[in-house]
């Protein structure tokens, strides 16, 4: 499905990624936005059936397309999923110009050490495979940060990078994610011991290898400057981390280089009961507000 294609794409291409990765846990709370509650659903094959269903007319929706979504993150079911009787990854890419992600990862850890990493993930190889072979591009993990604490961070970006390796090596594209709260008391400070960790995996990468990486708005306006410039990262893409689509928005466009790739800021104000037009319409006024603030910077 055209890998060297898609690399040009994400590296240079005007626009924002989707994120449609919520998984089993953060499901009900996405639905519950969409207006389908608890009641509306029995089991997790229904919810997951509903979840399909509302992910589905987000990208059929007529301003989804690579003009200004260049790239999709996918929960594992989505990418097994179909539209209109086309495997959702084909859809993306040769329909609509958008390039398919994987979320890989399998839940978080308990909190230590102030952060929380990642759950292993024995069959990660096996849903690589898998994944290169439906045409995903790449793959997206999250840990979380929650307090400035050095041994915690390091411990996190440690962690990403060496999944992160192992991912480069079954030749796809990594979107590493450590996620600073945006509620953490101390986000400027561990935004700044992030900073640090990250620069010193990247130099250890070696020569041609590159990964994407996914961070929250820092606190100081193009604070990850030096990453955008980093040989080693292909692109810089920001997450909503709880932020209204309008703040998060407005926080984006203060930081040079870094794009969106919003989950529930993109998602905000769908409803289940809205027509298709009112729908649509919709999704373009988002598309477009989150497209402004990825390449309109102040």
């Amino acid at each position: 499905m055209g890998y060297a294609k898609m690399l040009d794409r994400m590296g240079s291409a005007p626009g924002f990624i989707a994120a449609l990765d919520q998984s089993g846990g953060s499901t009900p709370g996405a639905l519950r936005l969409y207006g389908v509650s608890e009641k509306d659903y029995q089991g997790d094959e229904e919810m997951f059936r509903l979840m399909h269903a509302m992910r589905v007319r987000i990208m059929s929706a007529p301003a989804f397309n690579g003009d200004k979504v260049i790239g999709a993150i996918l929960f594992e079911r989505t990418m097994d999923g179909d539209v209109d009787g086309q495997p959702v990854p084909s859809y993306l890419w040769e329909k609509r110009g958008v390039v398919p992600f994987l979320k890989v990862d399998k839940g978080l850890n308990a909190e230590e050490n102030g952060v929380q990493t990642m759950k292993s993930m024995p069959d990660l190889d096996t849903l690589l495979i898998r994944g290169r072979e439906k045409g995903m591009f790449g793959t997206k993990m999250r840990s979380v940060i929650a307090h400035a604490d050095k041994a915690g961070i390091a411990a996190v970006v440690e962690q990403q990078f060496q999944v992160a390796r192992q991912i480069i090596g079954q030749g796809l594209m990594p979107i590493i994610e450590p996620e600073v709260s945006i509620n953490s008391p101390t986000k400027q400070e561990a935004e700044a011991i992030l900073r640090d960790e990250i620069v010193e995996q990247l130099d250890k990468l070696p020569a041609g290898e590159t990964v994407m990486l996914k961070l929250t708005i820092p606190t100081v306006p193009d604070f990850y400057a030096p990453l955008v410039a980093h040989p080693s990262v292909v692109r810089l893409v920001a997450l909503s981390g709880g932020y209204s689509t309008a703040d998060a928005c407005e926080k984006l466009s203060h930081n040079h280089g870094m794009i969106a790739s919003f989950s529930r800021g993109l998602t905000e104000g769908l409803h289940v009961t809205m027509s298709d037009a009112e729908f649509d319409a919709r999704m373009a006024a988002t598309i477009d507000q989150i497209y402004a603030a990825s390449v309109n910077k102040v």
